[in-house]
């Protein structure tokens, strides 16, 4: 009760109370004495009734506070079937709002958390392999008695191995901002057949060596970020290329209608085994058929940025042989 009469709120409202029963009292024994004390105890009773009230309402409220407190600290569980009365009832549906949200956001945090912890392990992982081919390479330079011709080629691995390591922090850059959602796609119409050939242009002298056939089929045009949809193309093409033997065929079909663009890129390769389908565009996945100049994240990006831009992507086997991806940029939200 003490606490109660510290309250401010309490106590302007028992002064009002006060004040309002001191005056009807005095009118009383203005104008009607006979009612004078009928007209105290009625405005006593009223007092303490108020006083009652108030102490209980300001009970709940405190014991509200108290299972609140203990929410936020993960020590208990607030039963809202306590509170569906009066005003406690008007604080009833929020709280029981903040509560559930207040739950989702320390799960998401927990989930950051260990997501953030295993990106940083195969970050490292990522990143220490070709670090510790370069320290090789570098003291295998060192030594005096190395000739000229394993001095070329000891600097020409060093160089590959830079360039590896800059693809993938260049790569692992552009997968923070998609996860951040900091990146703006813009809208730029382009004819399927520049985009496509833009997106093998890279990839033509690879596949001139590797003796492959690219077969391009295009028709429409694509309407979308062109640098960003280059990446993600791109990134699958080589994958195909990769998984695709020497003399074996790589096919690009790509087409447009009201619905969706389309574009399928097929190989020859040996295809996807069952165990890896389902988790190929994982970050930092790699298949047991995958070279061990992988890092598991082009399939990974190129998913990302197509789904950003309306898009989907799928990954199949051929019937005959070899893997087929078909990404798909629709033109209204699905």
């Amino acid at each position: 009760m003490n606490k109660l009469f510290r309250n401010p709120e309490f106590e302007r409202s028992m002064i009002l109370h006060i004040l309002f029963s001191t005056i009807v009292v005095v009118m009383a024994y203005i104008f009607a004495r006979d009612y004078v004390i009928a007209s105290a105890v009625i405005c006593f009773v009223f007092i303490l009734l108020h006083a009652a009230s108030a102490a209980v309402r300001y009970r709940k409220i405190a014991k509200l506070s108290a299972d609140i407190d203990k929410i936020l600290h993960g020590n208990d569980k607030i039963l809202i079937d306590n509170y569906s009365e009066g005003e406690i009832g008007i604080l009833q549906s929020e709280i029981y709002k903040m509560t559930v949200r207040l739950r989702e956001q320390q799960q998401n945090l927990q989930c950051d958390k260990m997501y953030l912890a295993d990106s940083i392990a195969d970050i490292s992982h990522q990143i220490r392999t070709p670090l510790t081919s370069i320290n090789l390479i570098v003291e295998m330079l060192s030594k005096p008695d190395v000739s000229e011709k394993q001095r070329i080629k000891h600097c020409r691995d060093l160089k590959e191995l830079l360039k590896r390591i800059d693809w993938l922090i260049t790569s692992l850059l552009k997968i923070s901002k998609l996860d951040t959602g900091t990146v703006e796609f813009s809208k730029v119409e382009l004819p399927m057949s520049e985009f496509i050939k833009k997106a093998c242009s890279p990839l033509l002298v690879p596949i001139e060596l590797r003796e492959q056939t690219l077969e391009i089929e295009a028709d429409g045009s694509f309407c979308g970020d062109i640098d960003w949809t280059l990446e993600a193309v791109g990134n699958i093409l080589k994958n195909c290329m990769e998984h695709t033997p020497s003399g074996g065929t790589l096919s690009v079909k790509a087409s447009e209608n009201p619905l969706y663009s389309e574009i399928i890129i097929s190989d020859t390769g040996c295809g996807i085994s069952k165990e890896d389908l389902p988790h190929i565009f994982e970050r930092f996945y790699k298949g047991d058929k995958s070279n061990n100049n992988s890092f598991g994240i082009g399939l990974a990006l190129a998913r990302m940025i197509i789904k950003e831009q309306n898009g989907s992507i799928k990954a199949e086997n051929r019937t005959i042989c070899g893997a087929e991806f078909t990404v798909r940029f629709y033109k209204s939200a699905v």
